[in-house]
């Protein structure tokens, strides 16, 4: 049992740490304090510092950003050593050092993880994602956003073994193209969000197959995706009839002609039609409307 001590504020009023700390403190109290908070708690003395250590031994979800700008890595290190319950694990901010050597022991004691966020993480390698893949079975919402180190292989080792996926975002991880894209969606067919933002690779085969392969989508993320084209913005509107969001911005190949269907079932866009009175100037145009570009 965690050592307490037998002091009190005043000879009738007890202390906050007689409170019972695995029923009260830890459930109740401190997951409602911010980590920073909490680290500074534990300078207060050692008994604080023992009830702050066994919160961090029992916390569910540890996102770095709550700490400050940049997480020092021995920080990081002690925060988690302890730690086999986590279900969320945000390190976005934690980029400048971390490595497979850091994330992967967190991640091989941890197996309920359902959400991990490792944006802008650029020096983990593909080995991260297998490892990612053989522990956490439960994932449901994943974050590579330009971690360029993501690849076919790992990406398939991920569709295999995650199949409870619900959100992935693909931000900018170039290597992947058409073909990965497609193995991953026949796999995690309950996605319902995914970004393929910032890839020149991802193209119409990709799009289509994501539509056909996911019913349940409601945003789909395909900025600076130079590759897609009007026809399998049309197979999207078809086969996804819970769509909520999409966004196409400098997908030049895309036209109002086949984004009107979604905008006017309500589905939320990041480009704006042509004003009217252009369209009708374009109409008396020699009839080109329907195949030129009207985004803005």
């Amino acid at each position: 049992a965690p050592w307490r001590p037998t002091m009190s504020l005043t000879p009738s009023r007890g202390c906050l740490l007689d409170l019972p700390w695995e029923d009260i403190l830890v459930p109740h109290i401190l997951c409602h304090l911010p980590l920073q908070q909490l680290l500074g708690l534990q300078r207060v003395s050692k008994a604080f510092q023992a009830l702050v250590q066994l919160y961090l031994a029992n916390m569910r979800c540890f996102d770095s950003s709550q700490i400050s700008l940049a997480v020092p890595r021995a920080a990081f290190l002690n925060l988690l050593k302890d730690n086999k319950v986590l279900q969320q694990l945000v390190l976005q901010n934690c980029s400048d050092w971390l490595t497979d050597r850091e994330l992967l022991p967190v991640i091989m004691r941890n197996h309920h993880l359902h959400h991990i966020q490792l944006k802008g993480c650029a020096q983990l390698s593909c080995h991260a994602l297998m490892v990612i893949s053989l522990n956490c079975p439960n994932l449901r919402r994943l974050s590579l956003a330009h971690c360029e180190w993501v690849d076919s292989l790992s990406l398939r080792s991920l569709a295999d073994r995650c199949k409870a996926l619900e959100a992935v975002d693909l931000t900018a991880c170039r290597q992947l193209k058409d073909e990965a894209i497609c193995y991953l969606v026949q796999k995690c067919s309950r996605l319902k969000s995914l970004s393929l933002a910032v890839n020149a690779n991802v193209g119409d085969v990709a799009v289509e197959e994501t539509a056909k392969c996911c019913p349940e989508l409601e945003h789909l993320d395909l900025t600076g995706c130079l590759r897609v084209k009007n026809d399998s913005i049309r197979v999207l509107a078809e086969y996804c009839p819970k769509l909520r969001s999409l966004k196409v911005k400098h997908c030049h190949n895309v036209a109002e002609s086949s984004l009107s269907v979604l905008r006017n079932r309500g589905v939320e866009l990041d480009v704006e039609p042509l004003p009217q009175t252009a369209l009708v100037l374009l109409q008396d145009m020699a009839g080109f409307a329907p195949f030129i570009n009207l985004q803005i």
